[in-house]
């Protein structure tokens, strides 16, 4: 799968966890913080993939999240973590 097909994949799935009112705020925006840096089309994709991974990866152990929540953010890092420049 190309690198931007795997960013606007990852995008979507950020968009449906910032959309969830059953997770805390603070996940729900940093979800969406991570959204913006992925649809940052003047940067590098490895760029934008680098920049969304340390906005998840802050937030991923956050204790208030749900279970369900913390495996989507978890798959969505491991995708983000196979895109190459």
């Amino acid at each position: 799968m190309p690198s931007d097909a795997k960013l606007r994949q990852v995008a979507d799935i950020m968009a449906r966890v910032a959309e969830d009112t059953s997770v805390p705020r603070n996940i729900r925006r940093a979800a969406s913080e991570a959204r913006e840096a992925l649809l940052k089309e003047k940067d590098d994709d490895v760029v934008r993939a680098g920049s969304a991974i340390l906005i998840l990866d802050e937030i991923s152990n956050d204790p208030n999240m749900p279970v369900h929540t913390r495996t989507t953010i978890w798959n969505a890092l491991s995708i983000l973590e196979t895109v190459r420049g």
